[in-house]
Order: structure tokens, then sequence, then C-alpha cells
């Protein structure tokens, strides 16, 4: 079994799901327990100045064995899992020389990872997969990507002859609740640029990602006796309902891809007296994206009136499309499309239909693209990953680090 199998299989076992709703920082303890076991074994393995913040973030330095002056380069992926999907008690399973078949999960669960339902499994034969007992999440996202960064940073570190100018290493807490930079300390992390590794199919290099918002709206009702209730109840379950009704049917999650956009109706929960809706608003176009908002706030007041009882409206923006900030400095994908080349890594430039901290450091004068982590079917029971991915990754990482000295 190679170092970075070992580390990730090691990494999915810790318990580092995040929650929106504690308020704390990290949200999770698990996720503290995390960084300090990757600070031991940063340390262990060489790296410099390698510290856990109060805010749960942890940092490590490889310094320049250059023979002259070139950019400093980050590598940054996050500890947490998915709130949406149970993290607790991973059991990753090895599925060695894949024969392109069904893979049941478990025996006692019907649970089932099938080409039918995934053809990129196909991509795979002969390969190991990783994957879940059906359970819970694998954890691949984004905790191969910690495995990838650190094993790039080992082999560095125990072959001096490759050379390479300042690396900074940074995992970071609550990125799957939209968090993760919040405390990032970018004057320690000290890059002239990043990249994050995080989600998607070994090749796959992301520039620009949607514009978000999210939408809390919260619907009164008025309850009655459901036995004398005629011309009098109003019930705010069903008023939500029908707001849900009046967004346009096709954009949602399960109807668009690529570059479209959508509402996704994250949760609903209420009585007859109050109802609280959570809607994701997402979108590539900033123009387009101003409409959707628009959409909910019109909404809301509409809702208002006709019912005449108070809609509630709380929206936030969560992050923005990183294309107008990397457009300048373009030559860092380039940087990496090169270096997958060489390792006969196909190239593909996707747009991420989500976010990641890559997106929000670039608005923060930190240009950083997503370079997959060759994981698949994140969030869920299906998630699984090539173990050859990961052990690809890892080689990207280090001829990056190389390819820079050249800059």
């Amino acid at each position: 079994m190679t170092p970075v199998v070992e580390r990730f299989l090691k990494y999915a076992q810790v318990h580092t799901q995040s929650d929106r709703e504690t308020g704390l920082n990290p949200s999770t303890p698990g996720q503290l327990k995390f960084a300090y076991m990757l600070q031991e074994e940063m340390v262990a393995m060489g790296m410099d100045d390698v510290t856990v913040s109060d805010y749960g973030y942890v940092m490590g330095f490889l310094p320049s064995n250059a023979e002259k002056e070139c950019p400093s380069i980050g590598f940054i992926a996050h500890m947490d899992t998915s709130p949406d999907m149970s993290g607790k008690h991973v059991k990753p399973q090895l599925i060695e020389n894949y024969r392109g078949n069904d893979v049941l999960l478990s025996k006692e669960r019907p649970y089932t990872l099938s080409p039918d339902d995934f053809p990129e499994l196909k991509n795979y034969v002969g390969d190991t997969l990783i994957v879940t007992d059906g359970a819970t999440l694998l954890g691949a996202d984004d905790k191969a990507g910690i495995a990838e960064i650190l094993t790039a940073m080992e082999y560095l570190i125990q072959h001096p002859e490759i050379k390479h100018g300042r690396i900074a290493v940074c995992f970071t807490p609550d990125e799957e609740i939209g968090e993760g930079v919040e405390h990032f300390d970018l004057k320690h992390f000290g890059a002239d640029f990043a990249y994050t590794l995080d989600g998607g199919e070994i090749g796959e290099i992301a520039c620009e990602n949607f514009n978000a918002a999210r939408a809390v709206l919260t619907f009164k009702g008025r309850n009655f006796h459901p036995g004398y209730a005629k011309d009098k109840m109003v019930n705010s379950i069903k008023v939500a309902n029908e707001f849900i009704a009046n967004l346009p049917a096709k954009d949602a999650p399960e109807t668009t891809s690529g570059y479209e956009g959508f509402f996704h109706i994250y949760s609903i929960r209420g009585t007859v007296e109050e109802t609280v809706l959570d809607i994701l608003i997402r979108d590539f176009d900033k123009e387009h994206f101003e409409w959707r908002k628009r959409i909910v706030e019109n909404g809301a007041r509409e809702f208002s009136r006709k019912y005449d009882l108070p809609v509630k409206l709380e929206m936030k923006d969560q992050y923005a499309n990183m294309k107008d900030q990397l457009e300048p400095v373009r030559y860092i994908v380039d940087i990496a499309k090169q270096a997958m080349v060489e390792l006969e890594i196909k190239p593909r430039i996707v747009p991420i239909r989500g976010g990641t901290n890559g997106s929000r450091l670039s608005f923060m004068n930190l240009p950083t693209p997503n370079l997959s982590n060759g994981g698949h079917n994140s969030h869920g029971r299906y998630e699984y990953i090539p173990t050859s991915s990961m052990e690809k990754l890892v080689g990207l990482i280090v001829r990056i680090a190389e390819l820079c000295t050249e800059i």
C-alpha cells in the first residue's frame, strides 16, 4: 500500500463533520482533534513552523532550496466533511482489481455502486477503488487532498535534489459550511499564489465557480382548531410549498449541469404557525445571479401581501465567481496544465458547480485555482476514489512545485 493511500485511510476514520448550527470556530471538536494530529505528522516529517491557530487552521512550510529567487506557492485542502451526510464511524473499503461490475457496499445494507448509475466507473477497470460501507460518506472530499499534499511534501523533503521555492501548506476547517477562509492568515501564509485540491475527477482544473447566496424565508401562519378552521386558518407549511412551486421548475440541481444555475430547496421545517425555508441560489453569470435573488425577494413581498402575513427574508451572499480574479494570472493555470501533460494526465478546464476556499481566497488577493483530488460522488454514501488518481496527484504537486522555479 502506498503512503498516500495509507494516509487517506487513516484520515477518513477521523470524525470531522462540520455543523452550521454550533456557531463555534471550528464548528466541531473533531476538526480541532484532526488539526493537532496533522500538526504532529507535519513536524515529524520535517516541515517548518507548523502551527495550529486558535480557529483550527493548520499551517506549515518548506523553505526554498532553489538556487534563484522564485515565487512562494501554496497548497490548500480542508479538514471537514459535509454536514449533510454522516461522517462518523467511516469504514473505508478497498476494492482491488475492479472489474467494471456492481459493487455491493455492505451485506447489511442495500446500497450498490453501479456503472449503470455512475458510468465513469468503467474508466477504472483494473484499478483499486476506495469506497464506503454505505452507512456514511467516505470523506475523500477533502481528506484525499490533505493526504496528497502531505505525501508530496514528504517526498520533496526526502528528495532534496528536486528544486522548489518556498511552499506554504494550509488545512482549513469548515469549508463545507462556507467558513473555510473566515480566519485564514494570509500574511503568515505568505504565498504569491496557491492551489486548492478539492474534489473532482483527476485532470480537472477549475478557474471559475458559482456566484452563491443563501436565502432563509420565514413564513407565518394562523392556527385554528382544524374542525372550525374554514376561512380562518392559514397553514404556513402550505404557503411555503406554494412559494416553492412558483420558482422556475427547470432551475433545480437535479435538472441542471455545466454552466446552468439553480435554486436548491435545501431544507424546510415548520408547523401551521411558522415554516422556515432554506434556499441556496447559484449562478455563474453575475447578472443572472442577481435576477435569481430578485425572484426570491419579490416572491417574499408578494406572498406577504397575498396572505396578509409577514414573510421574513434573510439573504446573504456566500461567495463569488473567481474567474475575473484569475484571468490576469492565467500562467498559474498553465503551469498546472503543463505538469499534467508531462505526467500523462489529460487536463480539462471545468467550472466548479459549487465553491472552494480558492474562490474566496482569490478575492482576498491570493489567486487560487482548484485542482481535483481524484474523488467522485462527494457528500454521499456512493463516494469513491481510485488509488491511482491519488498517486498521480502526489506527482502532480511535486512537478508543479518544480516548474514554479522556472518562472
